[in-house]
């Protein structure tokens, strides 16, 4: 194959799938995962302590909370928040590598920090919302994971409620009624995303060469 015939450059993306709790975004999330080798999972950093397992740079990055709040405000954090005095965030330069190296990056955060990702990297950025097919579905399926007391799911639900309100900020809805379609659905908005004229910086050259 010649350079000419060689596929046109890509730049990367980042996918942002949000969703409410026991929406099925886990579930969607690993599929996507497993099936794509060019999308990978963005490594947050966070002030909490490794749990058995966990390993620096692939399931967290470690930093104590000095430490943290120096990446923050140096704007080495694409976006980050504080959760029950832990403090999680998205670091800037293994994203920006991996766009600019045409690898597309999923990212697992809420509203909130769709919108801060959005404000870092305005064109780079797909949001994905996640609903369930009703909230009495939603419901159940919280119910159904037996380990929460009746008060707990309560506080999920209204969690919930809560980060439904956001959802016409997001560039596509995906209604979690069949799982399988949903996946199917993620799979459909990422193949258009990469599509997209601007993220194909290759085909100026490609189209010049038709003479």
């Amino acid at each position: 194959m010649s350079e000419l015939d060689a596929p046109p450059a890509r730049r990367g993306l980042c996918l942002v799938i949000a969703a409410p709790s026991g929406a099925g975004k886990s579930t969607i999330t690993r599929a996507l995962l497993a099936s794509d080798d060019a999308v990978s999972l963005s490594v947050s950093v966070t002030t909490r302590a490794p749990r058995p397992g966990e390993q620096e740079g692939v399931h967290y990055y470690f930093r104590n909370q000095a430490e943290f709040e120096s990446l923050a405000a140096s704007g080495a954090l694409l976006e980050w928040a504080s959760v029950f005095g832990r403090s999680y965030g998205t670091p800037r330069a293994p994203v920006e590598q991996a766009l600019a190296a045409g690898r597309d990056v999923l990212f697992d955060i809420d509203w909130q920090g769709f919108r801060q990702l959005r404000a870092a990297l305005p064109i780079d950025v797909v949001g994905v919302f996640l609903l369930p097919p009703s909230l009495a579905a939603l419901e159940q399926r919280l119910c159904g994971r037996g380990s929460d007391e009746p008060e707990e799911i309560a506080r999920r639900m209204q969690a919930a409620r809560d980060e439904i309100a956001h959802w016409a900020e997001f560039d596509h809805v995906v209604i979690n009624d069949v799982v399988e379609r949903a996946v199917e659905d993620v799979r459909a908005i990422l193949r258009a995303a990469r599509l997209a004229t601007r993220r194909q910086p290759g085909l100026t050259r490609l189209v010049k060469s038709f003479g």
